[in-house]
């Protein structure tokens, strides 16, 4: 699991690891908030009405869901107990509520990586030149941000994006190293252990 602050550069972290690792999956978030102008509905996110929410809380559809900056985000239980079926490696892009209800229900699979930018100045640069969001929503996501870097030591790995490409090859290498712990591989057929 990816989390970082708004404009840390998680999506593009992920992204670029999901084209070099096209064997790697997307774990596609329900939302409530509207889509950005670059967003597509079930690529992205899936973008749903409040009422929709409400309906897949009540069915115990969402492995975990939160309020995050004044919308709700969910992650689909479905997904997940796919990706655990066929052994696929499922990368998530969930704030610190998230990744802590799902490192909860899933304690031995979950692999939580924070991805920080460099400094506090660095992310409200970040976030003004997106473009995406009104000064008022922007100066939020920043005291958001410093909430959530409070909690960086619950993470397993926290990753720097001081330098992007860097960034990228020290994520992707995390979820390398981890898929060669021996309870990931083990058993081997052949081998007495």
């Amino acid at each position: 699991m990816i989390s970082s602050p708004s404009g840390g550069g998680k999506t593009t972290v992920f992204r670029a690891i999901l084209k070099w690792r096209p064997m790697y999956r997307y774990s596609v978030s329900v939302t409530t908030r509207p889509p950005r102008r670059n967003e597509t509905h079930g690529n992205d996110y899936f973008f749903i009405s409040d009422d929709e929410f409400d309906n897949k809380i009540e069915s115990g559809e969402f492995a975990e869901w939160a309020w995050v900056h004044g919308y709700r985000y969910g992650t689909l239980e479905q997904s997940i107990n796919d990706a655990l079926d066929t052994g696929d490696v499922i990368i998530f892009d969930l704030d610190v509520q998230g990744a802590d209800s799902i490192k909860k229900a899933f304690p031995e699979e979950a692999i939580l990586i924070f991805i920080l930018p460099p400094s506090r100045e660095e992310l409200s640069r970040r976030l003004y030149a997106r473009k995406t969001d009104m000064q008022d929503v922007i100066e939020q996501r920043i005291k958001n941000a410093d909430e959530e870097v409070r909690r960086i030591y619950e993470y397993d790995y926290l990753v720097v994006n001081d330098a992007l490409e860097t960034c990228i090859d020290n994520v992707d290498s995390i979820i390398s190293a981890e898929l060669c712990r021996p309870g990931r591989i083990l058993p081997i057929e052949g081998w007495q252990l």
